[in-house]
This record gives structure tokens, C-alpha cells and sequence, in this order.
């Protein structure tokens, strides 16, 4: 009996990411895999969860520059003796650095950052929304 599967353009273009990051891995210039991010919005704070598995808390970094929050990893791998080839390589390596900008609204003075089991979780403030006042006019 033939299985049937419903065909979904993003499953090719998978696919064809795929081949060509190993095509460029052979030349020697594949981009660095980075780390899965969410990011999303409360009333109150901005959140960017960060999956960086492998990595300790005591190999990442955080910066803040203007209104961009940059996470930097890097961890000292010790290199196996072994010969290996891969098949497949989508690990992140010894280094990635991913930046985000943040809204203009967003306290950048008070962010807080959580690490636990792999996900780097780092929390941005919003500012308070300045309110609009009456300005009494005087005669001089």
C-alpha cells in the first residue's frame, strides 16, 4: 500500500539549504550555524529565550550597545584524536555570536539573564511611557 505525504515547499527548501551549506562547507566558507532564538513581547518586558546547549554560563556574553543586545559563546573544546567524517554537521561549533535589536522602549540598564539547562533566557524592561502634562500659561 503507497503511503501517501503531502507535499510542502519548506520541506525542499530544507533540503536545498541543506546541500548548500555542505557546498559551501567544502570550499571552506559555510556560515556558522546559530543558536535558535525566541523572542517575544509582555506589557511589561521584552524576552529572548536563546538555546545554546553545550555551552555553561560561564562561556557566554552578553553586551549591550545602543538599542542591540549581542550574546557571544565560546567554549574551549578539547579535539578528539579520531579521524571522523561527518554526514551531517548542524551543531553549533566553539564560537557564535547572534544580536538582536530591541525597541527604543526597552531599558537597557536593567536587563536580567537566566541560564538554566541550556536555554539562556534574558529579560529586558520596558521604560515607563512618559505622560503628557499641562503646561499653565502665565501672562508676563
Amino acid at each position: 500500500m503507497a503511503t501517501i505525504v503531502k507535499w510542502s515547499p519548506f520541506q525542499d527548501l530544507d533540503v536545498i539549504e541543506r546541500r548548500m551549506r555542505r557546498l559551501l562547507e567544502d570550499v571552506g566558507v559555510a556560515p556558522e550555524p546559530l543558536p535558535a532564538a525566541d523572542l517575544y513581547e509582555t506589557p511589561s518586558e521584552v524576552v529572548i529565550s536563546l538555546d545554546v546547549p553545550g555551552f555553561d554560563e560561564r562561556e557566554l556574553e552578553i553586551q549591550v550597545t545602543d538599542h542591540m543586545l549581542t550574546v557571544k559563546g565560546e567554549r574551549k573544546v578539547e579535539t578528539e584524536k579520531k579521524e571522523k567524517t561527518f554526514h551531517l554537521h548542524e551543531r553549533l561549533e566553539k564560537r557564535f555570536e547572534r544580536s538582536f535589536t530591541m525597541p527604543t522602549e526597552t531599558d537597557l540598564e536593567h536587563v536580567k539573564a537566566v541560564f538554566d539547562k541550556g536555554v539562556l533566557e534574558m529579560h529586558v524592561p520596558k521604560l515607563e511611557q512618559v505622560k503628557a502634562r499641562t503646561i499653565e500659561i502665565t501672562k508676563a
